[in-house]
Parts: structure tokens; C-alpha cells; sequence
């Protein structure tokens, strides 16, 4: 046993790494019991105190780590925020953005990635039933576009309010978007994932297909 007296050196405090490993752990431990709750008695039911008494830390932790209780919910938001930047950024040598986009949609699909729309019954359903998420996810798809927009913008050297940058992330998030609100609706419907997958695999064809013409050499790396 090491003690005090024997390494005086030794600091009191957990290293850097170890610190930010178990800020993360309280972090999901919280989402965790929050995401529970609000399945089981509703989002707009759940107060932040239940969730604190739940995760068994102080109410104030929780609003430490989560600024609004709607992030309690959708706490990868910045992850969903700039996947299509990110996809159009990564795009292969002369891929346009239109076939990276429409490459990296399938992918997802294929994984029932979260991040596409593939999130279970019960966590859509809570989403559909609350008002202020909804609105909150609206939101998040304005703002993954807008930040679409940028990326295209640095894509073919141009500024992000560019009418043709404009247009051009406006067709391409609306196309996720919609995708993202089918695989929700069969979600909902009772659809397991591998049929939702066939689903919208086929029909993200034809909705990336109608793009074509107006896309097909647009931003090409």
C-alpha cells in the first residue's frame, strides 16, 4: 500500500486523463437515466430533478453538464450537426459532393447508424410524442445544412451565402432530411432495421437521383 508518508510527491488529484474519463462516464451515466425516464413517463413529464435523484448526483451536476434538458436527450447533437460537412470535406479524389453524400447515406443505412435516423421504437416514439423536441430536431437539421453550406462553400471557393452554395445544401439536407423522417416513420410503423434499410436504400436512390441533374458535377473533389 502507498501511502501518504512514504510519497509525498504524490498528487492529490486524479491525472488529466483519468479526470476527463470519469467526467464522461457521469456524463453518459446521466443521458443514460434521463433518456430512461423520459421513455417511460414522457420528455415534457421529466424534470431535471427526477433525473438528478435517478442518476443519483445533484440537480446542479446535471445542469453542469447539460446546458438544456432537451441535451439530456439529443447529447450528440455536434456529431449530428456536421456529418454532412464532414462527408463532403472527406469526399474521394473527384467525387462530388452529390456521390459522397449519397455513398456515406447508404453506409449508414447498412449500419442503422443513429446519427441517419435509425434510433428504436420507443426513443422515436418519445421524440414524436414531445413538441419541444421536435422542434429541437428541427432545428438541428437547419443547422446541419447551414454548416453543409460552409463546407460546400470551401468546396468550390466561394462565400457560404452564395446563392448556388445555398441552393445546393438546401437540396442536399432537404434529401436527408426526408430521409431521416421515412426511416422515423417506419421506426414508428414497426419496421425492424434490416427492412428499413432495404427501404430507404432504394429510395434514397431515386431522391439522390432527382438531385442529378442539377448536381451531378457540382463541388468535385
Amino acid at each position: 500500500m502507498v501511502t501518504e508518508s512514504t510519497t509525498p510527491t504524490q498528487p492529490s488529484t486524479p491525472p488529466a486523463g483519468l479526470r476527463e474519463s470519469k467526467k464522461q462516464e457521469t456524463r453518459q451515466l446521466i443521458s443514460d437515466h434521463a433518456t430512461r425516464l423520459f421513455i417511460a413517463q414522457g420528455f415534457e413529464q421529466t424534470t431535471i430533478a427526477e433525473v438528478a435523484a435517478a442518476a443519483r448526483v445533484a440537480k446542479k451536476t446535471v445542469t453542469n453538464y447539460f446546458a438544456r434538458k432537451e441535451d439530456l436527450v439529443l447529447d450528440h447533437q455536434d456529431t449530428f450537426i456536421a456529418s454532412l460537412a464532414r462527408t463532403v470535406a472527406a469526399r474521394h479524389p473527384g467525387e462530388t459532393a452529390l456521390a459522397a453524400l449519397r455513398r456515406a447515406f447508404v453506409d449508414a443505412a447498412a449500419a442503422a447508424d443513429p446519427v441517419a435516423g435509425f434510433s428504436g421504437p420507443a426513443f422515436a416514439r418519445m421524440i414524436a410524442d414531445s413538441p419541444t423536441l421536435t422542434v429541437c430536431l428541427r432545428g438541428l437539421h437547419d443547422q446541419r445544412e447551414a454548416a453543409l453550406a460552409r463546407a460546400l462553400a470551401t468546396a468550390v471557393g466561394t462565400a457560404a451565402d452564395d446563392i448556388a452554395v445555398r441552393t445546393a445544401a438546401g437540396l442536399l439536407g432537404t434529401v436527408h432530411r426526408i430521409l431521416f423522417q421515412r426511416i422515423q416513420g417506419l421506426t414508428l410503423a414497426g419496421h425492424p432495421n434490416e427492412e428499413i434499410t432495404t427501404t430507404v436504400t432504394a429510395e434514397a436512390a431515386t431522391a439522390f437521383g432527382m438531385l442529378e441533374p442539377a448536381l451531378a458535377d457540382y463541388a468535385r473533389a
